[in-house]
């Protein structure tokens, strides 16, 4: 089967790649799964898959799927007559590539160097993510590579990484606020009202403090002393979900990565939505048990908004509805 391992998943078939000649399109798709959320993919993708540790390939065009990292569009097969040419290939797709290097790492290292350096710095936040188009490529096989020009993350292998503030922040869940806020490219910033719900120990209501934000911070815990001290925290002890947005008022960010079933999180969103009293949204879908894909259909269904899984997120996807709001 031309270098592909076949996936645990029943819903795998056993059909080769179709056939193509150097440079001619797949006919695929392909998905890169997060890891450790392979069957999750899988799941959603359905028959007809083929999987290449992580990578999924599907026939036809993009699917609507949630538990992927990069999706790999239009990709085609081409020819590895030896190093140089294989680089020359690339190079006469795009300038900009990422190798995903799980087969031939030694071969496909060397074609790698052979292609214009790609800076993989990480970021400096507050940053947006980059513009500039970003491909990647494997090793099928000794002298067969397969790449796609066009991907939906402009991250190598849609890994975001961030130079990290080990000390401010009480925990690392900061870091997925900072990745959602990189890939809205807009942010809160000063004379912004946000709210963090679910908000204890206080790593979502720093990032919205350093951004310059009044921040209403909720949540049954307190906050690390620290944060509760900071100048533009409003800490209030209670429920997330004994609030209405009358309570509140406006805001221009409802941010949350509260502990709940996604049902009662879809109810507390949709609220919010008919209220009318704020439009920027960033919220954690945490599942606890089995991953429900059906109601993360209804988040995704939700018009304006897009569910993804953040390179920082473990069994949880975040849901974001970005519209107008007061940015830095």
């Amino acid at each position: 089967m031309r270098g592909f391992s076949l996936s645990r998943s029943q819903n795998i078939v056993s059909d080769p790649l179709p056939p193509t000649s150097a440079g001619e399109p797949l006919g695929m798709t392909g998905y890169l799964a997060p890891d450790g959320f392979l069957d999750d993919l899988l799941a959603e993708l359905g028959d007809g898959a083929m999987v290449h540790d992580s990578l999924v390939f599907a026939p036809g065009p993009p699917r609507p799927v949630y538990w992927v990292e990069n999706v790999w569009y239009d990709p085609v097969r081409l020819p590895v007559a030896s190093i140089k040419s294989a680089a020359r290939g690339l190079r006469a797709i795009q300038r900009n590539w990422a190798l995903y290097p799980v087969r031939h790492h030694g071969r496909a290292k060397l074609i790698q160097e052979q292609l214009p350096h790609v800076s993989a710095k990480p970021l400096i936040f507050p940053a947006t993510a980059p513009t500039a188009p970003l491909g990647s490529w494997m090793m099928e096989d000794e002298h067969t590579l397969i790449a796609a020009a066009h991907c939906s993350s402009p991250f190598r292998n849609g890994e975001v990484e961030f130079i990290e503030n080990r000390t401010a922040p009480p925990n690392r869940a900061y870091l997925k606020l900072w990745e959602a806020l990189a890939i809205a490219g807009k942010m809160p910033g000063p004379g912004s009202v946000t709210v963090d719900l679910g908000s204890s120990p206080g790593g979502w209501t720093w990032v919205l403090h350093e951004l310059g934000a009044d921040v209403i911070s909720i949540d049954k815990a307190p906050l690390a002393p620290a944060i509760a001290a900071l100048p533009r925290v409003d800490f209030r002890k209670q429920s997330a979900f004994a609030l209405t947005p009358a309570d509140l008022g406006p805001l221009d960010w409802l941010c949350s990565d509260v502990i709940c079933y996604p049902e009662r999180l879809l109810r507390l969103v949709k609220t919010w939505i008919d209220s009318g009293l704020c439009r920027n949204f960033i919220c954690t879908i945490k599942f606890q048990g089995p991953t429900d894909h059906e109601i993360t259909r209804e988040f995704a269904a939700i018009p304006g908004s897009r569910v993804v899984h953040l390179h920082h997120n473990k069994h949880e996807l975040t849901w974001m509805l970005i519209g107008d709001a007061k940015s830095s």
